[in-house]
Parts: structure tokens; C-alpha cells; sequence
């Protein structure tokens, strides 16, 4: 058994062939314009039923049964394209399809299956008996995919650092690499010093669980080269710069960067994609013990860039600095990072748009087409080069916290840049990793961010491989 639920394509759509209901999505505009059956409209009718966004009707058939239902959409539901998360929960057990009336099919698919997701790893319910027919003219296998890869990201945040520290991501890494037919590697421990990863080793050498660094390879050498690199810091105490019990209590989530890079990884993997693929996950805990890295301390990075520790609590840009300096050693084509790094990236823009930089502006331009047509929402931050001389320290080359807490996601951006100079395209996403309230399509708690529009990128990238 693997270490989290959804490795496999979700089972939330009906077979081919089975019997379906119908569902029919309306708004207020159509009750009024009396485009349903006479008999649907006289019942909506009797009920009260207004067709405000995500409410639910069930229609009655013969003999008590229900014949169908009523889906609303409201007035704008632009506002809400995944709507039909809401159909998971709401609909009788059984087999539906939605008759669409002009709303897009893969959005139906895709809100459906997003909203059929539960972390019931520790619970002893049961799930839902609710499929759907898969619309006509949607890619079946690439919504399926896409759920996937999105399952797997909030599993593996939702996941408890007792059941999900280092080692234990390890096998969560080995076991989706080995799905895959990848080479997996892991340099655990002390062997991280021997193979001039001092930062990871540093970061994690406090925990009981030793530290690594994971790397996965797929693909073939030919094809453009894609690099994944994943903060995955499985717990945060803040180190000797102890966090609040408050700022601590979600910090299971902080290896929020790596478990994305992984759903992101199962999507082109699972589609095949012709792409060189290496993914990189530093893997640590940041603990408190008697051999736990102090502020002021400094240390040689893998580049051989010296940093001033300064505070404790900014360790994920150091395990992030060695991963980096590794993949930039043989240039890829593109190189990702993703990493729930800043509180400062929340303050600027909130729990749900992904921040990201990069200095590319032919990779801004594609990615941000991705994210509206993906409705995977993102944002450009600004790579201001004046805020470097906020991370230079009098005692090493650089700091991991700049003094005065001004810019502090732009500032963390500029310390990974140093460790990037050769890769032909880098872009750094500071993601939150969690939902802080339900959505329809979306429970509180571990989220995905950015990965179905950049998987849109990196599918058109391989489709113009040499």
C-alpha cells in the first residue's frame, strides 16, 4: 500500500455505457424563460426553487423515484467554474450526466471530480456512491490525470508529520517514481556533507529523521530538459527561533512546495510527455535539539556562497539554495521551483493566488495564457533587483533574513536567484499550500497551486521538442 490514497486515477466517473440521470444546469434566466419541460418548470416552481449558484433540486419521477435533477448556476458563473464540485456531494447515490447548455464540458468534469475529494485517511466513514458521466468532447485520461496529480498534492499536505516526515516522503517520492518506471535516489544523513549538500544537511540535522535530498529521473536525454525542484520541509518549529504555537499549528504543511512538484510530476509522467525530467526534493525537518543550527551562525552552501544565518525560521530558502545550485550543474531548459516560503507572499496576495518570479518574460507571457485558460490562477511578482543589497551581509556573501521585514517574498526570490545563473529558464513559485475555507470544488485544508497551468506549459513545450 502506498503511502497516500490517490496515486491512481479517481474512480468518480461512470463506466461507459452505464445509465445516467440527468442533471440540468440552469440559471434564473432560464426558469423564467420557460425552456425546461413543463413538468421540471412547474415543480421548480412549487419548490421555490430560484436557481441560485450550487443549489439543488431533485425532480421526482414515477412511483417516488427521482427522475432527475435541477443544478443552479446562479446569475454570473463566471465567478465559480468549478460549481460543480457541488454536484459530488448534493446528488443521490448513482449515476448522473449533466446536460451542459453551454457551459464548458471540462469544467464540469473537472469541478466534479475536484469536489468529490476527501482526506478520510483517519476517519472510519465511507465515501459518497456519486459518479458522473464524463461529458462528450472532454479528454477523458487528462482530467483523470489532472485530478490525480491535484489528489496527490493535498494528500500529502494533509498528511500528519508523524505519518509524513522525511523518510516517510521518501517513500512517497520512491513509490510515485517507481509507479512511473523513474530512477529514484536518495542521499540521506551525513552523506549529504560527502556529496556537498551542507544547507540540507544543516537545516534537517536536528530532527531524528535525517535529512536527504531525493532526486527522480524520467524521460529520455534528447528531449528538453525539465527540473522540478520542491521545498519539502515536513515540519517547521522555527527552529532555535521558535515559532508561536499559533504560526505553528499548520506547519505539517510546509512541505506544501514538494508535494506539488510531485502531482505535477504525476501529470507529465502519467501523459507521457517528451521531456528529460529530473525532480528534486530536499527533505527535512526543522527541529530543536542540542545540534540544531543557531542564528549567526555560517555556512558554505553547495555554490560556495557563504550565508549568515540570521534567522532559523528562513530555512527553507537554504534547503532550497543546495537543490538549486545542483540542477543549475547541468543547465536544464526549465527550471521550476515551488516552495510555501514567505508570509510576506501571503500579505501581498492573499491564500489563493500563486505568487511566482522569474525574469523570463517569454515564460511569464506562456504561463499566465496557461493559468486563464487552466482557470489556475497566478501572479507575476516583481524580481526588483534593488532589494539585492537587502540580502548581502557584513560577514558572509549573503543572509537568509534581511533586517526590516520590508519586500520579504521579492528578497527571498533574489537569495535563490544566486543560486541559479545557468539554467536557460528559471520561475519561482511561493505558494500557500492550503484552503483556508471550503470552496465547491475545494475542502479546507492541503491544496494545489499552479500545477494544471504549469503542466499546460511544459505539455506545449514538449509538443516542440527538435
Amino acid at each position: 500500500m502506498t503511502p497516500f490514497q490517490h496515486i491512481f486515477r479517481p474512480s468518480v466517473f461512470s463506466p461507459a455505457g452505464a445509465a445516467t440521470k440527468p442533471v440540468t444546469a440552469v440559471t434564473p434566466a432560464d426558469l423564467d424563460a420557460a425552456t425546461l419541460p413543463k413538468e421540471a418548470a412547474d415543480w421548480a416552481k412549487a419548490a421555490g426553487f430560484k436557481a441560485e449558484a450550487g443549489t439543488l433540486l431533485a425532480v421526482p419521477g414515477e412511483g417516488g423515484t427521482v427522475a432527475g435533477a435541477l443544478f443552479g448556476l446562479g446569475s454570473d458563473q463566471r465567478e465559480t467554474p468549478f460549481l460543480s464540485g457541488k454536484l459530488f456531494k448534493q446528488l443521490p447515490r448513482g449515476d448522473w450526466s449533466v446536460q451542459t447548455g453551454g457551459i464548458d464540458a471540462e469544467h464540469i468534469a473537472l469541478g466534479f471530480g475536484l469536489g468529490s475529494y476527501s482526506f478520510a485517511k483517519y476517519k472510519s466513514e465511507k465515501g459518497r456512491d456519486v459518479r458522473l458521466a464524463m461529458p462528450e468532447g472532454v479528454d477523458a485520461a487528462d482530467i483523470e490525470r489532472q485530478l490525480a496529480g491535484i489528489f496527490l498534492a493535498r494528500d500529502l499536505i494533509n498528511t500528519p508529520t508523524n505519518d509524513m516526515g522525511p523518510a516517510e516522503l521518501d517513500a512517497a517520492f520512491r513509490a510515485l517514481g517507481e509507479h512511473y518506471g523513474a530512477t529514484v535516489t536518495s542521499t540521506v544523513g551525513d552523506d549529504l556533507l560527502e556529496r556537498n549538500f551542507p544547507l540540507v544537511h544543516t537545516v534537517g540535522r536536528a530532527s531524528v529523521s535525517a535529512p536527504r535530498l531525493l532526486e527522480m529521473r524520467w524521460g529520455r536525454k534528447g528531449d528538453p530538459r525539465v527540473t522540478l525542484v520542491g521545498k519539502g520541509v515536513c515540519f517547521d518549529t522555527g527552529g532555535l527561533d521558535l515559532k508561536g504555537a499559533a504560526n505553528m499549528a499548520l506547519m505539517k504543511k510546509d512541505m506544501g512546495g514538494a508535494a506539488n512538484v510531485l502531482g505535477l510530476a504525476l501529470m507529465i509522467m502519467d501523459a507521457g510527455l517528451a521531456v528529460d525530467l529530473q525532480v528534486l526534493v530536499p527533505a527535512v525537518e526543522n527541529s530543536v535539539s542540542g545540534n540544531a543550527f543557531r542564528p549567526g551562525d555560517i555556512y558554505k552552501s553547495r555554490k560556495g556562497i557563504t550565508v549568515q544565518i540570521d534567522n532559523t525560521d528562513a530555512e527553507g530558502r537554504l534547503v532550497l539554495a543546495d537543490a538549486l545550485a545542483y540542477a543549475d550543474e547541468t543547465p536544464p531548459d526549465l527550471l521550476i521551483d515551488m516552495a510555501t516560503l514567505t508570509g510576506a507572499a501571503r500579505t501581498a496576495l492573499g491564500p489563493e493566488l500563486a505568487p511566482f518570479f522569474t525574469d523570463d518574460e517569454a515564460l511569464a507571457g506562456k504561463l499566465q495564457v496557461a493559468a486563464r485558460d487552466a482557470v489556475d490562477p497566478v501572479w507575476r511578482m516583481p524580481l526588483w533587483m534593488g532589494y539585492d543589497k537587502d540580502i548581502r551581509s557584513r560577514a558572509a556573501d549573503i543572509t537568509n533574513s534581511p533586517s526590516g521585514g520590508m519586500a520579504g517574498s521579492i528578497t527571498a526570490a533574489l537569495f535563490l536567484k544566486r543560486f541559479v545563473t545557468a539554467a536557460q529558464s528559471w520561475i519561482h513559485f511561493d505558494i500557500y499550500g492550503w484552503n483556508l475555507a471550503d470552496k465547491p470544488h475545494a475542502p479546507v485544508g492541503g491544496e494545489a497551486f499552479a500545477i494544471r497551468a504549469l503542466y499546460r506549459v511544459i505539455r506545449d513545450m514538449a509538443g516542440k521538442k527538435s
